[in-house]
């Protein structure tokens, strides 16, 4: 499935927060939003996922306008996973992922046999099957990430949409995520902090300033010093692995005045 912004923009409180945002991913592609904190990232990815509604531009799914599509059939078709899981509800893992099956079924329609089927798989899926009957508020912070991604998958998604989904993980459980994602072949949209993840999972990155897309493309060609400097005003020096192709970020101290 194709997804497409065409010049999104975006008011709140009489600030823009994003000016013409233009972006495309392509079926089975793994796309990355980076850029600092402010940058409108989160906030982008809200307008795709319907939270916020945009103020001009618009959103394509395979070339049809989401303005058009019911909440429902898009819930059929895309898929979120934040990087907050705060729950008020003693539920298990399994009643938590099940969740995801909500769009598929009518206003208070019951969950048959093949909503748990498709439940356990995507629990197979992430590697929680030893936990489907814990305690959602009982797991680590990366054991509830993978769960929320399990739910996520229960949706059968066409497309994911990561908003900074390991933030606040130890680097084994953002590793974890990542190679999870990357290994659906399904299309992913996500806002990511860490540079060197970015540049390691994602076809392409999309770099955010002030609202705005400053440049885009494969991360091997644009994530450069000279980047790095422009848009997140700190140094670097940038090293290519030569035989996984992966790139290696070391930033240099920041000798700022207080």
């Amino acid at each position: 499935m194709d997804l497409s912004l065409k010049n999104i923009g975006v008011t709140l409180d009489n600030k823009n927060i994003i000016s013409g945002v233009s972006l495309d991913a392509r079926n089975g592609e793994f796309i990355g939003i980076i850029g600092p904190n402010g940058s409108g990232k989160s906030t982008l990815l809200r307008t795709i996922y319907r939270v916020i509604k945009p103020d001009c531009g618009a959103i394509l799914f395979d070339g049809m306008d989401l303005k058009k599509v019911k909440l429902t059939d898009s819930a059929k078709k895309m898929a979120v996973v934040g990087q907050f899981n705060h729950l008020n509800f003693d539920l298990s893992v399994l009643e938590m992922v099940i969740i995801g099956r909500s769009p598929h079924k009518g206003f208070l329609g019951a969950d048959k046999a093949e909503d748990y089927e498709i439940a356990l798989a995507a629990i197979h899926k992430v590697g929680m099957e030893n936990y489907v009957y814990r305690r959602f508020a009982t797991l680590s912070g990366g054991e509830k990430q993978r769960v929320i991604l399990a739910r996520a998958l229960t949706q059968q998604p066409q497309i994911l949409v990561l908003d900074e989904p390991t933030n606040h993980l130890d680097i084994k459980y953002q590793l974890q995520l990542l190679s999870i994602v990357k290994s659906l072949g399904i299309g992913v949209l996500a806002a990511l902090h860490d540079l060197s993840l970015a540049a390691m999972y994602c076809d392409k990155l999309y770099v955010m300033k002030d609202g705005a897309i400053v440049t885009y493309g494969p991360p091997n060609k644009i994530i450069t010093p000279q980047l790095i400097r422009d848009v997140y005003e700190i140094d670097c020096t940038i090293q290519k692995n030569s035989a996984t192709g992966y790139l290696a970020i070391s930033y240099h101290p920041c000798h700022c005045s207080a």
